[in-house]
């Protein structure tokens, strides 16, 4: 039997949670559907979140999803959500296990799939010692050997943003250097060295990184490595509906949050490059205020 609702959530990690906040606070009768594996489920400890620096991402998570069962209105479904389609009324998604649901709205919370680099010890790593974001990470490594793996014109910028943090910075190009005369003399400026030979393996403990072995059997010590990994949207449903992606990947929201398909919006790492708890939940509320705005004036 399906089961109808104002507000169908997809994805029950940060923005989820915070979008499911604010629609329960508004009285909304909301469900959450969520998949259990969060792009963080590796990270030992969350930064630049005001009031929960150093705190464990799955604490933060557990506390607030605490706090949005204490409304009546909301509901949680474990579960991932593998099919949507649209109809006058709203939207109907349907689960893996086959359960279906009907909304007047949807929110896809639903974030991206990282796909990192088949190098032996990096996915063990990816999270703790092998980082996306200086800002959420840099201050904990900051002075020790740090490597980062990029190259040519897509490897210039992330270095030279590195170098805030540490002085003992060598860029990894995995094979041949693409960088133009002009960009390996900035690096040489700053005293960021370029190793050609290919990385062979990450030597860790527990996912703490040791040193980086390159194929020709050298090695050196590090304390972190950072990548900028391609990605994935997550969840195939918004792109099966239409919501317009953008040439980085990333769904496009308006500054309300809302997807190009009407009635849907969407929030958290999904639609940005600012991959941080914090903008994670500032979105997710946004999000929650504005379905909740939209509603009103439509008199549901």
């Amino acid at each position: 039997m399906e089961r109808s609702f104002d507000v169908i959530i997809i994805g029950g990690s940060y923005s989820g949670l915070a979008a499911g906040m604010a629609l329960g606070r508004a009285l909304r009768r909301v469900l959450i559907l969520d998949g259990g594996k969060p792009c963080n489920r590796q990270t030992p400890y969350s930064h630049n979140f005001l009031t929960q620096d150093g705190t464990a991402p799955a604490e933060i998570a557990a506390l607030a999803r605490r706090q949005v069962e204490r409304y009546e209105t909301v509901r949680f479904l474990s579960g991932t959500a593998v099919e949507g389609s649209r109809d006058p009324k709203g939207f109907r998604i349907r689960t893996e296990s086959g359960e279906t649901f009907a909304a007047a709205k949807l929110v896809f919370a639903t974030g991206i799939r990282d796909i990192l680099p088949d190098i032996p010890g990096l996915a063990a790593c990816w999270g703790i010692s092998v980082l996306h974001c200086p800002y959420c990470h840099g201050y904990e490594v900051r002075n020790r050997p740090t490597g980062y793996l990029g190259n040519g014109e897509q490897g210039i910028e992330f270095p030279l943003l590195l170098r805030n943090w540490t002085a003992d910075l060598t860029v990894f190009t995995d094979g041949p250097s693409t960088f133009t005369h002009e960009q390996a003399a900035s690096l040489a400026a700053r005293n960021i060295r370029i190793v050609e030979t290919p990385i062979g393996k990450l030597e860790h403990v527990e996912g703490s990184l040791r040193s980086v072995r390159l194929r020709d059997g050298a090695e050196a010590p590090f304390a972190a490595l950072y990548i900028r990994a391609p990605f994935a949207q997550h969840c195939p449903i918004p792109a099966a509906l239409g919501c317009e992606i953008g040439p980085e990947g990333y769904l496009k929201v308006d500054p309300l949050q809302r997807t190009s398909i009407s009635g849907a919006y969407a929030c958290g790492d999904n639609t940005t490059a600012i991959r941080t708890v914090a903008n994670a939940v500032a979105s997710g509320t946004t999000a929650g205020m504005m379905v909740n705005k939209e509603m009103v004036l439509e008199n549901r």
